[in-house]
């Protein structure tokens, strides 16, 4: 079997009894994954890796979902739609324990992992040691590493145990138990609490603001922890060439193991797809709902339709003809740069986004990758991008607020500017369906939804419908290009069948 894209699936595949014929050559899927982003495609290969045959059906063009990258102003320049960085690439033992390397997946790790700006020409620097980190944060250099150290200590354990399904017990426990008694609260108490300093304070809060909660809300400082965490163990890498890579290796993989990926045919119905003995969405509810038609029963669909979606994003994709002026030079020592100011900026700032607000000086999460990686673009040519958060939906274009907190913290910003492309919550739904009104974590990750995502249950990737599974990240352990919705999903499949 093989990988054909793009592919229109009317002209070249048809349900032939109990096989489905494809250009010619006859599949008869042990399971269908519909969705290729990394959580559809980790599940297709773990399927694959325990000899099932397994078709995979991508309604884009090419596969990725929230990992593509595409020429969007400029032959020959390279920008990421969606995801760019990817700290649990490394940090997740759904993708690091895979071959992707052999695939031909790079990383590429900048010199710092993360730098969150401040005003004054200054900033607070996340490194691969905590100790450094510490050390560049002053006077709350040991409440830095009171924080961390003792979680450090456990490593890799306690991130896989963090994205590891519930069981009871849970594996790690004493891990968890002591990341669960500071990370329950909210980042906001925990950073006022622990810092005193407006370095310390807004570099935790920049990281917990990945939430897209209010920085007030409770698990909101797990949220910090964990990214810092990984930022120490792993680092915050990106993919050579643009996060199109991972996809394309992952791909790779799957065919090896003889799966096939068929792009460019949207699914309308669990109808059009050949018999089959398993089905694994990777979809959220709302597109299940729509897929699945009549065959939902009727409390799983009322269920579905409880289903919380989140704020959306308005993103702006730049074109540089020189790097970006940072007031202060270390900002150029990561590919990511929070750009929020002082912790109670950044918590006001997501607080008006909760309460279905713009603000005007919104918390900006941007990403300088031509700084490390030089395929992207030209040379003399450099490409950023950054986000913010807004209220779910909307469709107000707010990217000269982005621009000007840019130009806050990098005065002669907007000088450089060479070209700029916006994308609003639409476009980010446009580009995939999974956004439902931009919200590209797949729904609200609060407390309430982090436990039953998309219901409750020891089994939240099962369905009611005979068959079919859900993998996407509205369901355990939520947002992130980590690939473990779809490993637990496939694990699930697997253990009902043996």
């Amino acid at each position: 079997m093989g990988c054909w894209l793009p592919l229109p699936f009317n002209s070249n595949a048809l349900v032939r009894g109990s096989a489905f014929v494809l250009h010619g050559v006859v599949i008869d899927p042990d399971a269908v994954v519909v969705g290729a982003g990394p959580n559809g495609l980790v599940a297709a290969i773990t399927l694959a890796q325990a000899g099932q045959r397994v078709l995979v059906v991508e309604a884009a063009d090419r596969p990725g979902g929230g990992t593509r990258s595409m020429e969007l102003m400029r032959p020959g320049v390279t920008h990421d739609i969606c995801s760019a960085i990817h700290p649990l690439g490394l940090g997740s033992p759904a993708l690091r324990n895979l071959p992707l390397e052999r695939h031909g997946l790079r990383w590429i790790h900048p010199d710092v992992p993360l730098v969150h700006a401040l005003d004054r020409g200054r900033s607070a620097s996340l490194h691969r040691s905590v100790a450094e980190t510490a050390a560049g944060l002053g006077e709350d250099a040991a409440a830095y590493r009171r924080l961390f150290d003792p979680l450090m200590r456990s490593g890799l354990d306690l991130t896989d145990g963090l994205l590891a399904p519930l069981t009871v017990p849970p594996e790690h426990p004493v891990a968890l138990a002591r990341y669960g008694l500071v990370g329950v609260g909210s980042a906001r108490g925990l950073a006022g609490r622990r810092f005193s300093s407006d370095a310390a304070q807004g570099l935790f809060g920049g990281l917990a603001a990945h939430s897209v909660l209010s920085l007030r809300a409770p698990a909101t400082a797990g949220y910090g922890l964990m990214l810092g965490m990984l930022g120490h163990l792993v680092g915050w890498p990106m993919a050579e060439g643009g996060s199109q890579a991972i996809a394309d290796a992952l791909v790779s993989l799957l065919v090896s193991l003889g799966g096939t990926v068929e792009c460019g045919r949207r699914i309308a119905s669990l109808d059009e797809l050949p018999p089959t003995r398993a089905v694994l969405l990777d979809l959220t509810p709302r597109q299940v709902l729509a897929i699945a038609g009549e065959r939902v029963p009727a409390r799983y669909r009322r269920a579905l339709q409880r289903f919380r979606y989140g704020p959306g994003v308005c993103k702006v994709d730049w074109v540089l003809d020189a790097p970006i002026p940072w007031a202060d030079p270390d900002c150029s020592r990561s590919a990511t740069v929070h750009l929020g100011g002082a912790l109670e900026e950044v918590v006001a700032a997501e607080g008006e986004v909760q309460k279905g607000r713009h603000p005007e000086r919104p918390f900006v999460l941007l990403v300088q990758p031509t700084l490390f990686d030089r395929t992207r673009a030209p040379e003399g040519t450099h490409t950023a991008w950054a986000y913010c958060h807004v209220p779910h939906g909307s469709t107000l274009d707010v990217s000269g607020r982005i621009e000007a907190q840019v130009e806050r913290f990098a005065p002669g910003f907007r000088e450089v500017i060479a070209d700029r492309h916006v994308m609003l919550p639409a476009a980010m739904e446009a580009h995939d369906a999974n956004y439902v009104g931009g919200d590209i974590g797949g729904g609200v990750a609060d407390l309430r939804q982090f436990i039953a995502r998309p219901t409750f249950g020891l089994h939240p990737w099962r369905t009611p419908i005979d068959g079919v599974w859900l993998c996407s990240s509205s369901t355990p352990p939520g947002a992130g290009v980590h690939g473990m919705c779809g490993l637990l999903a496939a694990n699930d499949v697997l253990a009902v069948r043996r």
